[in-house]
């Protein structure tokens, strides 16, 4: 039973770190600072929460994992793999960005080893700037989740400034989780799913 939720996120203050972030980010680790590293981090903090999301349904039974191992989706020319990076919640946000930079360069230059495809407990899609609005991803099973990414899109929104409503030009993403209706209930997935959203838009990430 495949299920599907969407949450609108302002990116606003996302936005404002990764901008401050981004050049000094870039001279210290040779790569951009891309979203998926700061969505990443946010799902981790949240599964730790909702412990039900980081999962597998193996056969009758429902496990909760206590490990948190998060596949990244990566589309090769050979199509999508999905490398594993281990214990995802010992990583600060640089460290997580550096994880999914070199396994998704090693899945595209076919370098990954099949013990770093195997073992994730939970999944991020991130299918990069032409990624629509939103989608909603299949399940990695046996695991029971996956978070899929949309475009950040600057979108007119509807403020409330000194008890007046305004409208306001804010970068905009839609998050999409799928979740197995077998292990996960509609109300914790859909306060995981806004958990998520509160983080990224408090925006408090330390690299």
């Amino acid at each position: 039973p495949h299920v599907g939720t969407v949450a609108e996120i302002d990116f606003a203050g996302v936005v404002r770190v990764r901008d401050a972030q981004k050049n000094a980010f870039r001279a210290a680790h040779g790569f951009a600072l891309s979203f998926l590293p700061f969505v990443v981090h946010a799902c981790v903090r949240a599964l730790r929460e909702y412990p039900a999301l980081n999962a597998s349904v193996l056969e009758d039974a429902i496990v909760e994992k206590k490990d948190l191992h998060v596949g990244i989706a990566v589309e090769t020319e050979k199509g999508l793999v999905v490398p594993v990076v281990r214990h995802a919640d010992r990583l600060s946000l640089a460290g997580l960005a550096e994880a999914v930079e070199d396994l998704a360069s090693r899945a595209r230059s076919k370098k990954l080893s099949p013990d770093e495809l195997k073992g994730g407990t939970f999944t991020v899609s991130n299918p990069g700037r032409d990624g629509n609005l939103y989608g909603f991803a299949i399940i990695n099973q046996p695991q029971v989740g996956i978070l899929r990414m949309g475009e950040v899109v600057k979108r007119p929104v509807v403020l409330s400034i000194e008890g007046e409503d305004a409208i306001a030009i804010r970068p905009i993403m839609h998050l999409a989780l799928s979740y197995d209706h077998r292990a996960v209930d509609g109300a914790p997935a859909n306060s995981f799913l806004h958990r998520i959203r509160e983080l990224l838009e408090a925006a408090e990430f330390d690299l």
